[in-house]
């Protein structure tokens, strides 16, 4: 199977799930168009509070479709953009890699920065939700499983069904 992105969001507020869209446009050095944490500098308003100035290396949010069907078979009530993901992917194992790999996403690339971080908003969003995202390795590192995040190196178009390689 090829890895594919099965939805598109974004929102302009600072809410926990963002919203669906037929096209989001990711422009270079910055983020997706009309989401709130597009821009150069942190958006992340934990990260903003700290230091405003920090480079914004949380532009785009992916989170593989693969760990919304594991929550479903565990009972929760989960769907796409839920988890306040721009891009919703299938066929590609996010958490495996590498910070600096590059994503040809449609006609755009967004280069891995590293794993999403994970806050209460998600327990919010659903009791029990936080743990259900986060597992031991065998060496007992905590592994966190809500995505990864990236900057966008190349801007361009992105939609569903494109391909990502």
């Amino acid at each position: 199977m090829s890895a594919t992105v099965v939805m598109v969001g974004a929102s302009s507020l600072h809410v926990f799930s963002k919203q669906t869209r037929k096209t989001i446009t990711l422009l270079a050095s910055l983020g997706v168009r009309g989401d709130a944490h597009c821009g150069t500098t942190v958006r992340h308003r934990s990260r903003v509070a700290r230091d405003p100035t920090q480079p914004n290396l949380r532009q785009v949010h992916l989170l593989q479709e693969e760990l919304l069907t594991d929550l479903q078979a565990r009972g929760f009530s989960i769907k796409p953009l839920d988890l306040g993901e721009n891009i919703t992917t299938r066929g590609l194992d996010l958490l495996g890699l590498p910070r600096g790999t590059r994503l040809r996403i449609g006609n755009a690339v967004v280069e891995i920065t590293g794993l999403r971080n994970l806050c209460v908003q998600i327990d919010r969003f659903q009791i029990g939700l936080k743990a259900a995202v986060l597992a031991r390795a065998t060496d007992g590192a905590l592994m966190r499983k809500a995505g990864i995040m990236g900057v966008v190196a190349v801007g361009g178009q992105v939609r569903a069904h494109d391909d990502i390689s």
